[in-house]
């Protein structure tokens, strides 16, 4: 597989790199979602994905674990058509487990994507929702086979080019540390989402991830440079943008920022037939990230697709998200 940009291989570098992050071992708990998961979508599964803060914290026990099942194809892993449609027009359809294990009460929403499409959305979606997530290390928890590991892996590769050229293109000619450029990245990313996450968010994950964003940078290095140089005394990376390449770039942030607003309508609309308690969850994220308060009233409970229109004008009246 080649970048679609450049015409050229991936860096090979880069791909073993994403390996040897995706292997590294997790807490055993996970096997039972894993197992919860491959009874719910038996010979339909291709894979299963963590990410996210439980990720970085390893705290289940009070947090809730972020997880995507990669399917083979949507009509064989529903026995619902409505469930397979909804996935085919915006994927992914996210969904919220509930395992008991050892005593304990352990929670995950996981979101269900073709393997396909997952390959589209790193490599050729206009928006971020793929690439900017999964340009961050995530687990391989499960896989069907090797083809399907190497095709994950590709996807995740796709993932980092993408998100690194589509930051970079819109930061101004400096030199930038690692952290700063994985800060400014994960800025523009968020904005382009209905996601409460701000600049102090995004310098603790750069900060956090120091090692893994820097093995990663420089693993993809070799595909970049046309956009960077590198500077090996100050140990930074001078970023190179022409002024049309530039504008270019913030205005396809603008433009992402306008339709993430819409697709988080959409996905928060659609999660009210797939996610239990959504509204819920939602609202508790939210008030982590921010402090804002939203009420859900008892008439938005029995309308909840109002509520993803209620929410967006909330949060952006009380100037959360800009």
């Amino acid at each position: 597989m080649t970048d679609p940009e450049k015409n050229a291989p991936l860096p090979e570098k880069l791909l073993k790199t994403i390996a040897a992050q995706c292997m590294r071992s997790v807490a055993p708990d996970y096997v039972v979602f894993v197992d919860a998961l491959l009874e719910r979508f038996k010979t339909a599964a291709d894979a299963v994905i963590l990410y996210g803060s439980c990720l970085r914290t390893g705290n289940l026990d009070e947090g809730i674990a972020d997880l995507y099942v990669l399917v083979d194809d949507y009509k064989h892993a529903y026995t619902q058509r409505y469930l397979s449609l909804l996935n085919a027009w915006l994927a992914p359809n996210v969904f919220y487990l509930e395992v008991s294990h050892q005593g304990r009460t352990l929670r995950a929403k996981y979101a269900v994507i073709s393997t396909a499409d997952f390959e589209k959305g790193a490599r050729f979606w206009f928006h971020s929702y793929i690439w900017a997530r999964f340009a961050q290390p995530s687990r391989l928890l499960y896989t069907r086979d090797d083809a399907n590991r190497q095709r994950i892996y590709q996807a995740f590769a796709y993932s980092t080019l993408t998100f690194l050229r589509s930051g970079m293109r819109a930061l101004e000619n400096s030199a930038f540390t690692v952290e700063a450029l994985w800060t400014r990245c994960l800025m523009l990313s968020y904005g382009a989402e209905l996601r409460p996450e701000n600049e102090t968010r995004a310098r603790h994950l750069a900060t956090t991830n120091l090692i893994d964003f820097t093995q990663l940078t420089r693993a993809a290095y070799p595909a970049l440079t046309d956009l960077l140089s590198y500077q090996p005394d100050s140990d930074t990376y001078l970023c190179q943008n022409t002024p049309h390449t530039r504008r270019r770039a913030l205005r396809h942030w603008m433009l992402r920022r306008w339709q993430g607003r819409v697709l988080s309508i959409l996905r928060l609309s659609k999660a009210t037939l797939t996610f239990r308690d959504c509204l819920d969850y939602a609202a508790w994220k939210i008030e982590r990230h921010t402090g804002v308060q939203l009420e859900i009233t008892p008439w938005l409970r029995r309308h909840p697709i109002i509520w993803g229109f209620v929410v967006i004008w909330q949060v952006l009246r009380k100037g959360a998200i800009r």
